[in-house]
């Protein structure tokens, strides 16, 4: 068996000696990014360099990237999906293009993961209207040695590439291309007998599983809604590392490998059950916890609201299903969470301060579910199945299986017709989000977020040096700043920030950037917000002798381009942590 660590190893290494630079994971919850709840691929903190903004780690990049998927929540149960996984990415930006991006995937899969040629398969755009078949990506293909037969033409639902969707719904100005995707083939019939010689790559019944998708980005849209050629191209890359290790392992069920090895064993042990018996269940439970683990540690922990509210969702999924296994999951969840912190302890955990507040998180939370559990279970009948689904988190096959058991009859059709509606409703919503701009830099979003540099070191000023901050939203009304305080600030002290922040608003201070080495920027003083997420050479961004910060986010050219700053609103997060909500005013 293939380890993942070792096939993530691999890649970086493979690209870092091509004259890539690894760049850290985002967060899984955004910073400063209010069009989107989750970081869900590896290219989504890199938008306003693939549009044209200079990275300070240069033009070729490379890393391992968290992503969690919301949308795909309702398809976890089979060999392939997860919520949560790992993207592996490389990217040019202006540099290389499709000659050169091709090949090296290529070599990586046949050379370093010694994949069989024999099983692999190619995907390449099929053209339209308005823009070309992709031959030269086909072409280059042949080239590598992939047969004919095994290089497939899909549209653009499959493959084309833009922030928008298809080519028709694509604003004028935004960039959008080809895309070629690489399958591996299983060819051992007895892990799906659905395998079958109709089968083709992008079919879904499991014989082929998809590892790679290099995106070109290479035309840009007009206004008359043509497309030009863009005269700087870039090369975007995903590949799912659970999936490649799947594939290395000649394994078709991603949930036995060893991302998943040591969860699935916990699972066993505290059902007392195999999972070769329970494999659906099995897989929904491993695959919530972990994302739901991962979640809380990048700062979305369980509420009603927003990230918080999917880590809830995912927890009470796993819980249900648990008692399902007749296993009290109160007492059992966070044994599963531990698991997972094991699995990755020298990746993402090796440095948790608190390694017990994950798995209290998901206690607590199992906890208080298990009365919601009790509740829903009294109710059954006289609420509708939809409820049950949606406020009380129980799935479909769980609500099926009760009504068996309580001899009620479910509408089945009804059910179905509800849980499509509000599946298109929350994509729709998600797709909206997407579409304002993965990092939004709108005029006022751009102001606000150069406010937050001013608002973070007048607070500095006026409150002391132990203020640092834990976190921010922007939107077009208000930024929300969320900072390190024990308690509530005076009415004095409040306008004393706003008077500090308007001053060097008013002095119309220019706003410098230059590129250093974090070691140096932070040595020199440079404040950041978890800075293990910035690269070895960042942008430091300095505003007078009054404030500097690592940052990667749009900024206005000076001070002046703001507008006066007015503190609407605080109150208290947590303990010990404050939030400051504030606008623009004439």
């Amino acid at each position: 068996m293939v380890s993942a660590n070792d096939v993530r190893a691999k890649y970086l290494q493979f690209f870092k000696d091509r004259g890539h630079i690894k760049i850290p994971s985002a967060l899984l919850v955004p910073e400063n990014d209010p069009t989107t709840l989750f970081t869900s691929s590896g290219m989504q903190p890199l938008v306003q360099n693939l549009l044209g903004q200079p990275h300070p780690a240069g033009k070729r990049l490379v890393n391992s990237q968290k992503c969690f998927r919301a949308q795909d929540i309702d398809e976890v149960g089979d060999n392939r999906h997860t919520t949560f996984f790992e993207m592996l990415g490389n990217w040019s930006l202006g540099d290389y293009f499709k000659e050169e991006q091709l090949a090296w995937f290529y070599e990586f899969l046949t050379k370093e993961l010694k994949l069989p040629e024999e099983k692999l398969a190619v995907s390449v755009f099929e053209g339209d209207n308005q823009i070309p078949r992709d031959e030269e990506s086909a072409a280059i293909w042949k080239k590598l040695g992939v047969p004919k037969n095994r290089i497939f033409y899909y549209g653009v639902k499959k493959n084309w590439w833009s922030r928008s969707g298809v080519p028709e719904s694509m604003p004028a100005g935004e960039p959008g291309g080809p895309d070629s995707e690489v399958f591996y083939e299983f060819t051992d019939i007895k892990h799906n007998p659905k395998f079958g010689d109709q089968c083709h790559p992008n079919c879904d019944c499991g014989r082929f599983l998809e590892i790679g998708n290099s995106v070109f980005m290479q035309y840009q849209k007009q206004a008359d809604s043509s497309f030009k050629e863009l005269p700087q191209k870039n090369v975007d890359f995903g590949g799912g590392l659970e999936r490649l290790t799947a594939a290395a392992s000649d394994e078709p069920d991603i949930f036995q490998t060893d991302s998943f090895k040591q969860i699935i064993q916990t699972i066993e042990y505290v059902t007392q059950k195999k999972y070769v018996d329970h494999p659906q269940y099995m897989r929904i439970i491993a695959d919530h916890i972990k994302a739901a683990t991962f979640l809380i540690s990048d700062g979305a922990t369980p509420s009603n609201k927003a990230q918080g509210y999917m880590t809830r969702r995912l927890i009470r999924q796993a819980a249900v299903k648990l008692r399902q296994l007749q296993v009290d999951s109160q007492w059992h969840i966070e044994k599963i969470c531990r698991s997972v912190i094991e699995t990755y302890k020298n990746i993402y955990f090796k440095n948790l301060k608190y390694p017990e507040d994950i798995p209290d998180w998901i206690s607590m939370e199992t906890q208080k579910f298990s009365q919601t559990l009790d509740k829903g279970l009294k109710l059954l009948g006289q609420v509708s199945p939809f409820d049950l689904y949606q406020s009380y988190g129980f799935p479909p096959e769980v609500i099926e299986e009760l009504y068996q058991e309580k001899g009620l009859k479910l509408n089945k059709e009804e059910f179905a017709k509800s849980r499509t509606r509000h599946q298109e409703e929350s994509r729709t919503a998600s797709q909206g989000m997407f579409k304002g701009g993965l990092q939004d830099q709108s005029e006022i979003v751009t102001k606000y977020h150069t406010a937050t540099h001013l608002l973070h070191a007048a607070l500095r000023k006026v409150l002391g040096n132990h203020v640092s901050q834990k976190g921010s939203n922007i939107t077009a009304d208000r930024l929300r700043f969320d900072f390190s305080h024990p308690e509530k600030l005076t009415d004095e002290q409040i306008k004393q920030v706003e008077d500090l922040i308007n001053a060097k608003i008013a002095a119309d201070v220019k706003v410098e950037c230059v590129e250093m080495p974090k070691s140096q920027a932070l040595a020199e003083g440079a404040l950041a917000f978890f800075p293990e997420k910035y690269p070895d050479v960042t942008s430091v961004y300095t505003i007078d002798d009054f404030s500097k910060e690592l940052c990667g986010g749009p900024h206005v050219q000076s001070t002046g381009e703001i507008g006066r700053i007015k503190i609407t609103r605080q109150e208290a997060v947590s303990a010990g942590v404050r939030r400051i909500y504030a606008t623009a005013i004439s």
